[in-house]
């Protein structure tokens, strides 16, 4: 069996956020989402693939060194240009051969074991499932219909779903079934996990489920994203920083070396400050705030800002700000 992780999207749910930065590195706690999948592969002792596009291959290069992971890189710069997760799966296919294959969405944070999940494993399809609880959410999904831990129906994104049971991207197929994937998209099917999962049903293929609890975040959305920081900061981390004696960090938090945190500023809880930003004045809580970011006599929640940015005399709140913006409020 090879493990092969997902991550060639360009994520534009999440721009501008992502215009520059992989979705699978952005920094969740004290890691990026990729390390935590990564962590879960490690007790299975299974060779590791990571598929990317050739537009992000340099970052995932830099994060790759000295892992025990290998690169496969698609040949696409753009969104319109890129390999679905099932086009991905095939080039994959013709790259490490014909194998049961582990494939996991990149953008995927579980709380369930991998080798639990694998010790479920029959030789038929197996795919992790998660109640949402929520009918209105689940149309977001693909929802599965069970009857004990079999798959009867599958249906992507439904507009009236059957059950608040969703796939969550973590998949193992056998070598039977990674062999029909050239055929699936030959008969120009849509280039989606959910879409070959119900092909496969009506194929008559047998699938069967997962079913697993605690936590699950698809990082779709900055509403994700900012719940997986809360769920998954624990404790704090703060690197080399200077801080004013007038300053008050809440945990958990974490704050990158080189951050200065001045004068009467209030940071967390569930705060990221990136390398080199400079906080002054400013109250900041369950947000995200990449490197190099300057934030005067402000206050932000609920937010994600890039890298370079300059926010000054401003409440923000559930806002998300793309990369070098400057903002401010007349002083």
């Amino acid at each position: 069996m090879k493990v092969l992780i997902m991550a060639g999207g360009y994520a534009t749910r999440l721009w501008p956020i992502t215009k520059d930065n992989p979705k699978a590195l952005l920094p969740v706690g004290d890691k990026v989402i990729l390390d935590y999948i990564i962590e879960k592969t490690k007790e299975l002792d299974l060779n590791v693939y990571v598929s990317t596009n050739r537009f992000f291959a340099k970052y995932f290069e830099e994060w790759g060194k000295n892992k025990d992971i290998e690169l496969l890189i698609e040949d696409t710069l753009h969104e319109e240009e890129k390999l679905g997760t099932i086009g991905a799966l095939n080039e994959a296919l013709e790259k490490l051969g014909l194998d049961d294959y582990l494939v996991i969405a990149g953008d995927n944070l579980f709380s369930f074991s991998l080798r639990d999940f694998l010790d479920r494993y029959d030789g038929k399809t197996l795919i992790a499932v998660y109640d949402i609880g929520d009918f209105e959410l689940a149309k977001r999904y693909g929802v599965v219909l069970l009857e004990g831990n079999k798959v009867i129906d599958f249906e992507e994104k439904p507009a009236r779903p059957k059950s608040t049971w969703i796939s969550t991207g973590v998949y193992v197929f056998p070598k039977e079934v990674m062999e029909m994937v050239p055929q699936y998209l030959e008969e120009g099917n849509r280039d989606s996990p959910g879409y070959f999962i119900q092909w496969l049903l009506k194929k008559g293929i047998e699938i069967h489920a997962y079913k697993f609890d605690d936590y699950w975040y698809d990082i779709g959305s900055a509403d994700s994203y900012l719940e997986a920081l809360k769920t998954l900061l624990k404790e704090s981390q703060i690197e080399e920083i200077q801080i004013s004696p007038y300053a008050k960090i809440i945990p958990p938090v974490v704050i990158k070396k080189g951050a200065k945190i001045l004068g009467r500023s209030i940071i967390g809880p569930y705060a990221y400050i990136g390398e080199n930003c400079m906080i002054e004045n400013s109250d900041i809580s369950d947000s995200i705030i990449f490197k190099d970011t300057i934030i005067r006599n402000s206050t932000i929640w609920r937010s994600i800002i890039d890298e370079k940015c300059e926010i000054r005399n401003l409440e923000l709140k559930k806002s998300l700000v793309g990369g070098h913006a400057k903002i401010q409020r007349g002083d």
